[in-house]
């Protein structure tokens, strides 16, 4: 009776990803894979992320060969590229479009990333005509769709557009953000707009905006460029600076009396160094706002019994604050980050067009 009663207390037991959503965060998926999708939601996801990396892996799988075929009668590679990215996007819309209608929009939101080549460097485009490609393409995928985000980077271009795609009613997910003053600047100029719907846009009842503030690539850069910091420091820079951002958001916020919530994203939570468990930076983000997981951390976690506390909040001792502060200048973080964000931004866009063009003649063959 003993082994029987253990084995079912073992069954009731809540994975680590049953403790880390029980704690209040909104849980969403790193991948718009429709397994994935469908096992995550399955497991209480109740959003998803794209970007070029993810469709450009999805279509050298060959699991959509045959959906491709009828774009290539018609389309070049890069009509081919997007149109693919509208339909696996618009695939996991329709997983949780009924969370998005259950909590009135608040949740359910799928995000969409504008063309990265807007940003490549070596197209030297002018800045002025960046900031209207980021308009443009804002409005035409966003038009006829319900819980799609709009994703655009906190890149001078990227902040400088969000205004007006904000009054047009879009609802944004801005990416790409290191430090405050890039969350400052977008989060201003989204409010601006905001504030200057008309009802066709939805006014402020459907007014949601997010914010991804990424984590591991932070602890990358201080473990190369920092590397006089303590034992005690090396490592939490991430997640300090999400934090201070989340509770900055939650100040800001807090007196605007919005029916929706205005939330940070907490991105970029895979382990990137040796020593990191799976779950390190979820261990320290719980219970707050949105998390972006990649299956294979949601993989890891339902396979634990990890319990998890709410600790979206909570700061270091104050003697790491300090050192953090005293160590780390945040506009050189900022300036190197973005300058490689921006290379990573662009190359998977690239990769994806040459995938298709694989693809193109795989399926002429």
């Amino acid at each position: 009776m003993l082994g029987r009663s253990l084995y079912f207390r073992r069954l009731l037991m809540p994975n680590g990803l049953e403790s880390l959503i029980s704690t209040g965060t909104k849980l969403w998926l790193d991948s718009v894979d429709p397994d994935e999708v469908a096992k995550n939601h399955a497991r209480g996801v109740t959003g998803a992320t794209s970007n070029p990396a993810i469709i450009s892996q999805l279509i050298g799988s060959g699991r959509f060969d045959k959906h491709m075929e009828s774009l290539f009668e018609d389309m070049n590679d890069t009509a081919v590229a997007w149109a693919m990215t509208d339909y696996l996007v618009s695939k996991a819309q329709e997983v949780f479009q009924p969370i998005w209608e259950k909590t009135k929009c608040n949740d359910g939101w799928v995000s969409f990333e504008l063309d990265p080549l807007v940003e490549d460097p070596t197209a030297n485009m002018p800045h002025d005509r960046r900031v209207k490609r980021y308009i443009d393409l804002g409005k035409h995928w966003a038009s006829g769709y319900t819980n799609r985000m709009i994703k655009v980077p906190a890149t001078p271009a990227g902040l400088e557009a969000l205004e007006a795609l904000a009054a047009e009613g879009i609802t944004l997910n801005v990416t790409l953000i290191f430090t405050s003053r890039q969350y400052k600047l977008a989060r201003d100029a989204i409010w601006r707009g905001a504030q200057r719907r008309k009802n066709g846009g939805g006014g402020l009842e459907r007014f949601k905006s997010v914010y991804s503030i990424f984590i591991s690539r932070v602890d990358v850069y201080t473990e190369k460029k920092v590397p006089n910091l303590s034992d005690d420091a090396q490592g939490l820079m991430g997640l300090v600076n999400a934090k201070r951002l989340y509770l900055e958001n939650q100040t800001f916020w807090k007196d605007k009396t919005l029916p929706l919530e205005q939330e940070i994203i907490f991105a970029s939570t895979g382990k990137k160094l040796d020593w990191q468990e799976e779950d390190f930076y979820p261990q320290h983000i719980a219970g707050d706002d949105i998390q972006t997981n990649p299956p294979e951390t949601n993989d890891a976690m339902a396979k634990t019994t990890a319990s998890f506390t709410k600790t979206a909040g909570e700061l270091p001792d104050k003697a790491i604050l300090d050192e953090l502060d005293a160590k780390v200048d945040l506009q050189k973080m900022e300036d190197f980050l973005m300058e490689e964000g921006i290379d990573k931004f662009a190359k998977p866009q690239n990769k994806l067009l040459e995938t298709v063009g694989t693809k193109r003649k795989e399926l002429r063959s």
